[in-house]
């Protein structure tokens, strides 16, 4: 397993940029002095039309640009369906039947969800100054990979290994947008950093001149301009064996069905690593006690790294700092699933409580949307970060905030709070799940994407190039070296072809006023939680002074 990963590693992101067979190559300097040995032509014809069978038969060339009619375009089109590796396999370079564009939709397409808002807002350190070579060459400092939009076409450039296959799979599910979307993405270039936390101080880029770097990543909060992108997960986590996102809604959607919300078990639920960080170590006071009961079931959840191999780890990380990262995922048994293949990690049986905690781990975790998923009440710890679709999600409609100074009481009370008013608890639950349901459902992840690269590209200021060190990205370059878990997913989440309707329609940018009315509201709707817990505390602290 080791040595394929490193060859699926290694063919992918080392393999030279624009590598295509050359005049110089040995078959061609056989073929040369064959030519120039013969007295007849015909060897000559034989072996000509032997290629050009072989460039048509691989998509290297299309006699439906040189006819006025053809069949071989429309059958090609047709099965653009799937991964042609046997084109890979022979040229090493990108297939060039893929359609360039598509006819646009006779039917208008939605509004999009109000979350996607906030790319205008992501972008708006930007705006005044547009975004030059420099400044997207200071992002490289701490960047993955380096993405370029030239034409397009998809190329990527490789600095260092993220953690397990995160890069990897980031670049894979840009792949899948530019074939859901052929044609229609705009010239740039950007880095990506595929690490959790945010690194763009926005205190170190307050005076009007200054230039902050455009560095995406997974996550970002209020103190940081990290621009935020769906994270790896989407397209699959291999390393866990969580299936690509379709795959997971329908799973868990499936197992929302197991149990209804009133007869599942009365608690708040979570498993996790708590070792990860000073908070989630305070909340594991919240267990249940032969003393005190919290209403919450906590489990802590053992770490290992059985399902990374040693290369696939950066070598900047040591290995408890790493195992931080190995369990944001709250939910997998580490050593005994990746002994046992995963096989008892369906997503869809993890819906069996009636309240589930979301808590970060050392940054945003990629959980979250699972947690969110199970129609029941996410009881929400106070967020430091936000990653690209939370910050639509509003306390006491989407979710129940739960405070992070004193987790124990106000988790207690927001079960009780719920039983006691099922109605309005499994309300909250069920908009939540819709949210992540419909609003996040695929089709809005690559709208998403779409969208926050099109205002990106508008920001440019100068002409994109191709770097020397760069490979051109599609399905293909990716997937056809892929084995295994690996493979299974790139080709499960593999787009068949482009998109039948348009990108949904982008609301306007809120302005400041707009903004903040919007936080203020989500203010003082979880001080209003806050005022019932203090009112509920106080009532019960009279209660025992009675007694």
């Amino acid at each position: 397993m080791k040595g394929h990963e490193e060859k699926l590693m290694s063919i992918y992101w080392l393999r030279p940029a624009f590598k295509r067979y050359s005049l110089r190559s040995p078959s061609w300097a056989s073929f040369n002095k064959a030519l120039c040995s013969s007295y007849s032509l015909l060897p000559f014809f034989v072996f000509f039309l032997l290629i050009v069978a072989v460039l048509v038969f691989t998509g290297q060339v299309d006699l439906g640009n040189y006819v006025s009619y053809s069949y071989i375009r429309s059958s090609r089109e047709s099965s653009i369906d799937g991964l042609n590796c046997a084109a890979w396999n022979y040229t090493k370079s990108c297939p060039r039947y893929y359609p360039v564009r598509r006819q646009p939709s006779a039917n208008p397409p939605p509004t999009c969800p109000d979350y996607f808002r906030w790319i205008h807002e992501d972008l708006r350190h930007w705006r005044q100054t547009g975004v030059t070579k420099e400044m997207v060459e200071k992002a490289r400092e701490t960047a993955h990979f380096h993405l370029t939009i030239l034409d397009g076409k998809v190329y990527v450039e490789n600095f260092r290994q993220s953690i397990q296959t995160r890069a990897l799979f980031t670049v894979w599910g840009i792949a899948q947008l530019a074939r859901t979307y052929p044609g229609r993405l705009p010239d740039l270039e950007l880095m990506f950093d595929c690490d959790d936390r945010p690194v763009v101080e926005a205190e170190r880029f307050g005076l009007p001149d200054s230039a902050p770097p455009p560095l995406f990543r997974y996550c970002s909060d209020w103190r940081s301009l990290d621009i935020v992108f769906p994270d790896w997960s989407f397209w699959g986590w291999a390393e866990t064996n969580i299936k690509p996102w379709r795959s997971v809604l329908k799973d868990i959607k499936e197992g929302n069905k197991k149990a209804k919300w009133e007869d599942r078990e009365p608690y708040a639920y979570w498993k996790g690593n708590p070792d990860v960080c000073p908070w989630r170590a305070d909340l594991m006071r919240c267990n249940a006690t032969p003393q005190t009961d919290w209403n919450a079931r906590l489990y802590v959840q053992a770490c290992n790294l059985l399902s990374t191999p040693n290369h696939l780890i950066s070598p900047s990380l040591n290995l408890n700092y790493y195992c931080s990262y190995c369990c944001l995922l709250a939910f997998q048994n580490w050593i005994a699933e990746s002994q046992q293949g995963y096989k008892q990690s369906n997503l869809g049986n993890q819906c069996t409580h009636r309240y589930k905690i979301y808590i970060e781990g050392w940054a945003w975790s990629v959980s979250e949307k699972y947690i969110f998923a199970c129609d029941s009440p996410v009881l929400l710890n106070t967020l430091r970060w936000h990653d690209f679709f939370i910050r639509g999600m509003v306390p006491q409609h989407h979710y129940w905030p739960v405070r992070d100074d004193d987790k124990c009481r106000s988790l207690k009370f927001a079960v009780e709070w719920g039983n006691n008013r099922t109605k309005m608890a499994k309300s909250i639950g069920e908009a939540g799940s819709r949210f992540i349901h419909e609003d996040l459902k695929m089709e809005y992840v690559y709208d998403y994407m779409f969208h926050l690269l099109n205002e990106y590209g508008k920001l440019m200021k100068y002409k994109p190039s191709v770097p020397a060190g760069a490979v051109e990205l599609c399905p293909e370059s990716v997937a056809c070296a892929a084995r295994g878990i690996w493979r299974k997913f790139m080709e499960e989440s593999l787009e068949k072809g482009p998109s039948e309707s348009d990108p949904c329609t982008m609301q306007p940018p809120y302005n400041p006023q707009e903004i903040l009315a919007f936080n203020e509201g989500k203010i003082k709707r979880t001080k209003q939680v806050e005022a019932w817990e203090n009112q509920y505390w106080g009532r019960q602290k009279r209660k025992k002074q009675r007694l």
